[in-house]
């Protein structure tokens, strides 16, 4: 364990000076990304200009609610963003050269590469967090809470992510499709209060695709709307999804047969 901890910081840290050697291009990424955000929140409280709440949500808890998933999603961009390559790196045979290597596969696959729009979301995900917390009259007593919950939304974005970028195994092509695809119904739809939803589309973001445990469960734990036993919960969640991606990335290594499958 404490050599795979030691190979994956280097990785992470070779990343870092790759992409320092690009400042112009970092620079611009940080800029469209600090865009994005200020486009998203504003269109939020253009929208709270004109109701009261979504779904009995409240502008603060809106802005808790996209804090939570930009920031989990921001680390996972800083330590595991090279996992999006896999389908690529599956179809090229570059796992070729990986397995020769005394290291997990999929964790060197995960380390391969930084986005550079980490560090923009970690600024934005938090400005939105605090603003939004203290908007809402969060004791500061949840922080700790808060961090656990946090944690988990990051290990639940990069497992659900990872799974999903593991289909490649068994699917012929370049790109993670399903991968692309969850971060795209995730975006769309975890933005706002999953009680708008019809109940099918609430169970399966909680239960079936747990995208829910990412910002929504976070959230409405920390607003009271959920029970503090409900903390038990998401690290039970995380944990299972941990579980399950270690053995559907091994089934999916067993199934590889260099270049081109």
């Amino acid at each position: 364990m404490k050599r795979t901890s030691s190979t994956y910081t280097r990785l992470i840290a070779a990343q870092f000076r790759a992409i320092t050697e690009y400042p112009a291009d970092f620079w611009t990424m940080s800029a469209v990304v600090v865009i994005q955000q200020i486009v998203q929140v504003s269109f939020i409280a253009v929208v709270f200009a004109n109701v009261s709440s979504i779904g009995g949500w409240g502008f603060h808890e809106m802005l808790m609610l996209i804090g939570f998933m930009v920031l989990a999603d921001a680390l996972t961009e800083i330590g595991w963003d090279g996992i999006w390559q896999v389908a690529s790196e599956i179809v090229s045979g570059q796992l070729d050269y990986l397995m020769t290597r005394p290291a997990p596969v999929m964790m060197q696959v995960g380390a391969s590469a930084i986005g550079m729009q980490a560090g923009a979301n970690l600024t934005t995900g938090s400005i939105m967090l605090v603003v939004g917390w203290t908007g809402a009259g969060i004791s500061p007593a949840y922080i700790p809470a808060a961090v656990l919950l946090y944690l988990c939304a990051v290990v639940v974005q990069l497992t659900i992510i990872s799974m999903l970028c593991c289909a490649s195994f068994w699917l012929k092509g370049p790109t993670v499709v399903f991968a692309f695809l969850g971060a795209q119904v995730q975006e769309n739809v975890t933005r706002f209060p999953l009680n708008i939803y019809p109940k099918l589309v609430r169970n399966t973001m909680i239960w079936v695709i747990p995208f829910a445990f990412v910002n929504f469960i976070p959230v409405q734990i920390l607003t009271g709307e959920l029970p503090l036993s409900w903390l038990a919960i998401p690290p039970l969640v995380a944990a299972a999804l941990f579980g399950l991606t270690v053995l559907v990335a091994r089934s999916g290594l067993k199934r590889y047969e260099s270049a081109g499958h």
